[in-house]
């Protein structure tokens, strides 16, 4: 949740599933987090797939409400993507943050 924090500081973060979406399509997310508790969850099922297409790690939070706060809105947000940037501060963080996503799957 830091560096979803931290990514909406640098401009580096798109909320929505939409949003999240489009990210993905267009090749230029990094990672995407989703809220285990959407309702219906049928809304974000599409993300999970589209994330292993497009081989970009993905995780699950518990609370929409908490990932609305760290992504700086005061609306629950249902799913995130932290977008790619040349020359970004963050990029150290983010690829430590994809080595321990895919530590979780293998």
């Amino acid at each position: 949740m830091d560096l979803v924090q931290q990514a909406a500081n640098y401009k580096q973060l798109k909320k929505g599933a939409n949003e999240a979406t489009k990210t993905l399509n267009r090749g230029i997310s990094e990672f995407v987090v989703m809220a285990a508790d959407t309702e219906p969850l049928e809304i974000l099922l599409h993300l999970p797939l589209l994330a292993e297409d497009k081989n970009v790690p993905y995780v699950f939070v518990p609370s929409k409400q908490a990932l609305g706060r760290a992504c700086g809105v005061t609306r629950p947000v249902i799913a995130c993507s932290v977008t790619s940037n040349e020359g970004s501060q963050l990029k150290s963080q983010i690829q430590t943050l994809k080595d321990a996503i895919e530590k979780l799957l293998i």
